[in-house]
């Protein structure tokens, strides 16, 4: 006979089960979507972060300014993180100029960490799609926005809040499906 008790029993195999229970969780969030990572900052305010402009950067003969949050006002806002040497960056950006083509929408653009040559060499490759471009040289602005990594892209909406993120890069399958669709909702939000 043994001389082990069902209560020592159940003892012993509860490491079992949690490390299956663990398992299990982590099985299925691997499968999950990284761009659907929920944000705390949906419904509020943008960060307030001042960005200084990217040096050299002009556009029709003016320079392209840094960010001052009070841009927010009155507008939808596509808020895009970025930096030149980010390979999704670079199969995003045509989509961001066929984006900036949409009056109804202002273009923002973050470029973090990233030499001011190299961004103006990517947006000269690409073109500009924004109208705005702060630099983010130590990353402070991405943690006050929650960025997990580069790519990301928010919406803004008209009162200033965050409508919507997107985690990752944006590709010819989320641009028609998700994004567009989202950047609708702001707009008719705050008409």
């Amino acid at each position: 006979m043994s001389d082990v008790t069902p209560k020592r029993r159940w003892m012993m195999a509860l490491p079992l089960l949690g490390f299956a229970a663990m398992a299990a969780l982590f099985w299925f969030r691997l499968g999950a979507d990284p761009a659907k990572i929920p944000s705390a900052l949906i419904g509020r305010p943008a960060p307030s972060t001042m960005l200084p402009a990217l040096q050299g950067l002009a556009a029709n003969g003016a320079a392209v300014p840094g960010l001052d949050p009070a841009a927010f006002k009155g507008k939808v806002s596509i808020v895009n993180v970025w930096a030149s040497w980010c390979v999704p960056c670079h199969e995003e950006a045509p989509l961001f100029t066929t984006l900036a083509q949409d009056k109804r929408l202002q273009m923002v653009g973050i470029n973090y960490k990233d030499g001011a040559d190299n961004a103006r060499r990517f947006l000269g490759r690409y073109g500009n799609p924004f109208g705005i471009v702060g630099v983010d040289g130590n990353g402070r602005a991405a943690i006050e926005w929650g960025v997990y990594g580069v790519p990301e892209t928010f919406i803004v909406g008209r009162d200033g809040r965050i409508a919507y993120k997107l985690v990752g890069g944006v590709t010819a399958e989320n641009f028609d499906s998700v994004l567009k669709v989202e950047i609708e909702k702001a707009l008719k939000a705050g008409s």
